[in-house]
């Protein structure tokens, strides 16, 4: 596939480091030339210098044949008048761009055809806010991932010391909860990816990862550890563009107290927020955090655009008391070295914002990706199309399957119903699967599995 990017900040470059182990044709835009030096000393990619949405760059790079505009430049403006001048004077077929203020987004006629000509859409803020109420809605879980309609979630857990299923086989887990239907997808162990067995023991420290129907989910979880209580009082650092949707989104359900050190903008935020308690002052001041009873708060979420202000704060937070911290890190690679010592969750926009694009990157009819990992595993949404004899998975069991090294699949939404995989489990036309590969290399055999043909044989 063909495609152009616009913008070589962190989402545009982890993306196009995503898309060029794929065999992609990526060529990338910017202004910035020393950055695009080192994106092509890195990776097998174009580079283009100059203004992302000018007609004269965009033909530079090759727009008249593009299968594919993606516009994550750090201006608003800029990306929505590049999926202008694509659609316009080149007819490029897929236009993507990040829009984040609420000004444009809370106008959604604003991105029709017969306006600005934009496909999808993406809001890293509301992407972000969506992830964090999911992680406060289900405590003790490091990850929360919505598929078909949210009939099914993927959900990771570390286990712990004194978990009824820690040190037993993944087989007994049956006889330990009774009547619930789980599939263990992965488990990580020290970083390193173990594909379950019945015969695999979970050991203390495991990451897990599991596929079930929302109301399995806390049953599993209470296998792993011993289970938080409901969540009620929130400490939220900063009052950006997240930070005060977050609030807005929580609000009504918790009790939520907002800090920024910006006199002005926490005048603006608590006229604009009805239930948040909002606080002007430094989130790294203990004398303030112990004035706000930090000891007797559920979460605290560092959300402002200083990550390490955000890691210092929340390693502030942990030492007087706070019973969960979680940071908003901007750089990737600092995720997984940061989560699990005294960060219990770090929370990556980019990581975010490339999961929403890869599903309409990917061939076959993909419409859901989930990047784990720092990008090095994907947890996937296919529909099976076609029948027996027009296509890899329909009406086979999934014992039968050639399925890459490494990959698993949970469960089939059909229709309403939500099918737990077993082996003997069969794939029928439109059945939504949801797998997971542990290793991204294999995405390309995972697509052509799902992609349908004149005649299988």
């Amino acid at each position: 596939m063909k495609i152009i990017i616009l913008g070589a900040g962190q989402v545009g470059s982890s993306l196009a480091e995503n898309l060029t182990s794929e065999a992609n044709d990526i060529t990338i835009i910017d202004t910035n030339e020393k950055i695009l030096n080192e994106l092509q000393d890195r990776l097998d990619l174009r580079t283009i210098t100059g203004r992302a949405s000018h007609p004269n760059i965009l033909r530079q790079a090759g727009a008249e044949d593009a299968d594919m505009l993606i516009a994550v430049t750090d201006s608003d403006e800029t990306n929505m008048v590049a999926c202008q001048v694509a659609y316009t004077v080149f007819h490029t077929p897929t236009k993507i761009a990040r829009v984040r203020a609420l000004g444009y987004l809370s106008h959604p006629q604003l991105f029709q055809q017969e306006a600005l000509p934009i496909d999808v859409l993406i809001s890293p803020e509301q992407l972000i806010t969506d992830y964090i109420e999911s992680l406060i809605k289900h405590p003790g879980t490091l990850q929360v991932l919505d598929f078909a309609d949210n009939k099914v979630q993927l959900v990771g857990v570390r286990a712990y010391y004194g978990g009824p299923l820690v040190g037993h086989e993944l087989r007994t887990i049956k006889e330990h909860i009774p009547g619930v239907d789980i599939r263990v997808a992965a488990i990580y162990r020290r970083d390193r990816a173990i594909i379950p067995q019945g015969s695999t023991v979970i050991e203390a420290d495991d990451e897990v990862f599991f596929v079930a129907a929302p109301k399995c989910i806390r049953a599993m979880i209470s296998e792993l550890r011993r289970m938080d209580k409901p969540y009620k009082r929130i400490i939220i650092v900063g009052g950006g563009n997240i930070g005060k949707r977050l609030a807005k989104t929580l609000e009504h359900d918790y009790q939520v107290k907002l800090i920024d050190h910006n006199a002005q903008r926490a005048v603006e935020l608590a006229n604009d927020l009805e239930n948040t308690i909002v606080l002007n002052g430094d989130a790294s001041d203990g004398n303030l955090l112990i004035e706000e009873n930090i000891e007797n708060t559920d979460i605290f979420c560092a959300v402002t655009n200083n990550e390490e202000a955000n890691i210092l704060s929340c390693m502030l937070a942990k030492s007087l008391g706070a019973h969960k911290v979680m940071s908003l890190i901007n750089r990737a690679a600092y995720v997984d070295v940061i989560q699990g010592g005294e960060i219990d969750i770090a929370i990556s926009p980019q990581q975010s914002t490339i999961s929403s694009l890869l599903a309409h990157v990917r061939r076959g009819d993909v419409v859901k990706v989930h990047s784990l990992r720092r990008g090095a595993a994907e947890a996937i949404e296919a529909i099976a199309h076609g029948d027996k004899t027009t296509s890899r998975v329909v009406g086979r069991r999934i014992d039968q399957l050639k399925l890459p090294p490494g990959t698993t699949i949970g469960a089939i939404v059909r229709g309403d119903e939500v099918i737990i995989c077993h082996h003997d489990t069969v794939i029928e036309p439109e059945d939504h699967v949801i797998l997971f590969l542990v290793d991204k290399k294999y995405i390309s055999d995972v697509e052509r599995l799902f992609q349908v043909g004149i005649t299988f044989i």
